[in-house]
């Protein structure tokens, strides 16, 4: 048996924290230009960080949240809001970390970063995904 490589371990746990569907979609639309983007981000950062021993998931996606609020980032912010909540991150937990976003980083960003959450809650809500409401 050959040796899983990084790609195809980040791709496992890539499926795993955002949904198969979600990742299937997206390697589907890639294109030469992005390729090598996808390529990489999986390999590196799902292959190579996600799969370290030193953080499980529920703590990297409180990580996540915090920082990609941070950088004002709402298209992957609203990603890893519902992965949170997949990997065990309560609403409640949420709610902490986005109101160290805006003590650390700014009001605007706070108040961005929570309606970005509140959208990503009523879309979790709107297909009955169990975990939304697991910490209320």
């Amino acid at each position: 048996m050959s040796e899983e490589t990084l790609f195809e371990r980040g791709l496992k746990v890539r499926k795993a924290v955002l949904g198969e569907e979600y990742v299937n979609k997206s390697i589907a639309g890639a294109d030469e230009f992005t390729r090598t983007m996808a390529e990489w981000s999986t390999e590196y950062c799902w292959g190579a960080l996600w799969t370290r021993p030193g953080l499980d998931r529920r703590s990297r996606s409180i990580a996540n949240i915090a920082m990609i609020s941070a950088l004002n980032r709402p298209h992957e912010l609203g990603l890893h809001i519902k992965a949170a909540i997949q990997n065990g991150v309560t609403k409640d937990e949420i709610k902490e970390v986005l109101l160290q976003v805006a003590v650390y980083c700014g009001v605007p960003a706070g108040i961005d970063s929570f309606r970005i959450a509140r959208d990503a809650f009523k879309e979790l809500e709107a297909t009955g995904d169990p975990h939304v409401n697991g910490g209320e």
